[in-house]
């Protein structure tokens, strides 16, 4: 059930160490924290995302912390917005991704909580790569109108519980995420938005994504992570 009592959100800038840079997020943790939920953007999005930042309000409502994050240095947004070299770059995804999950594990504020995933577009296929990775380490993924062929073998390796949302009108990524969720050995779930479009735009179906997507955390994000990372 939500959380209705939470009002008061204060977003913590963050900036996750990389080679040569520094990858940069917005930390939210409500009060009673139960988890904490990564976002893994894709396809020239980045933590401004509207659609993102709303379904993250959502999830705090759930009592879920969640970390908004570019995975891509300005310098490669920068490039990226001319070339489009790095949003489809799944694996360089995945890394950066990997990173940030294991920089949590390492703050004290972060450390003692369980993390999940939710990824979009072809951030859910880096969101699945970095699950299968880090077994054990990863509590639960939710992927919106995402991607999950895209992380191919990966696929049959997953042990985390995933959701898989789609639009009901995305018919081709309807069809992808059905072939993909037969891959999948894990606990699993594909939810269909009725009358949403890949971009969920229609009226009341971004607050659906948001609705199944807690529930679905907050299921499954009370286990503890069974492998510290170091």
């Amino acid at each position: 059930m939500k959380n209705t009592m939470i009002q008061h959100r204060v977003i913590t800038p963050v900036q996750v160490p990389l080679n040569g840079g520094a990858i940069y997020g917005d930390l939210q943790l409500p009060p009673e924290c139960r988890g904490l939920i990564i976002f893994v953007h894709g396809s020239g999005s980045s933590r401004f995302s509207v659609r993102n930042k709303y379904v993250a309000e959502q999830l705090n409502q759930y009592g879920m912390g969640t970390l908004l994050l570019d995975l891509l240095t300005k310098e490669e947004q920068d490039v990226d917005e001319q070339t489009m070299q790095f949003r489809f770059d799944i694996q360089l995804l995945a890394k950066r991704t990997i990173l940030a999950v294991r920089w949590a594990a390492c703050q004290p504020d972060l450390q003692d909580l369980p993390i999940g995933l939710f990824g979009a577009s072809t951030g859910a296929a880096a969101a699945l790569i970095t699950a299968a990775a880090l077994k054990g380490q990863i509590a639960a993924v939710v992927s919106r109108g995402g991607r999950p062929d895209l992380a191919d073998d990966a696929l049959g390796k997953l042990e985390a519980p995933t959701l898989l949302i789609v639009g009901g009108e995305d018919q081709t990524v309807l069809a992808l995420n059905t072939r993909a969720a037969r891959r999948m050995h894990c606990v699993h779930r594909l939810q269909v938005v009725p009358g949403a479009t890949h971009l969920f735009e229609e009226a009341g179906a971004l607050e659906q994504v948001g609705a199944m997507a807690g529930e679905w955390f907050v299921e499954h994000m009370h286990a503890p992570v069974l492998t510290r990372l170091v």
